[in-house]
């Protein structure tokens, strides 16, 4: 990063978001990449609409491999192993809605770090009607 990009906000353009930088003396600002716009002469193109993967609707294939596991473009799916040879902790981990307050023990670092997440939240929601 350059000098100039570490100018207090003052030295910045108006209008101008904090991602800008000065460079030669003009502000560049990062944004996304336009969409290419194609032009025909007088007759409308279809335009292709990008697909997704093709959904897998054979129930034993279902039952027995992991659909849309396997990264390669070419190759089996991966086949599903018995519940013996997979850790004791995989089938325990808690798959439902995040636990409350009420229902999180004192002891535990979870119920720490999710008061510490409402306080903040409610101190954001306070400070929105503060004035200046």
């Amino acid at each position: 990063m350059s000098l100039l990009c570490r100018l207090p906000w003052l030295l910045r353009a108006p209008g101008v978001s904090g991602t800008s930088c000065w460079t030669h003396g003009t502000a560049q600002a990062r944004g996304y990449a336009k969409k290419v716009v194609t032009k025909s002469k007088g007759r409308s193109v279809a335009k292709e609409e990008l697909k997704g993967p093709e959904v897998c609707k054979d129930a034993t294939l279902l039952t027995t491999h992991a659909m849309g596991v396997n990264i390669y473009k070419q190759g089996a799916e991966v086949a599903l192993k018995a519940d013996s040879e997979y850790p004791d902790w995989l089938f325990q981990v808690h798959l439902g809605p995040p636990k409350t307050l009420d229902e999180l023990d004192p002891e535990d670092p979870k119920y720490w770090k999710l008061l510490r997440k409402h306080h903040m939240w409610r101190n954001n929601k306070l400070s929105k009607n503060k004035k200046f």
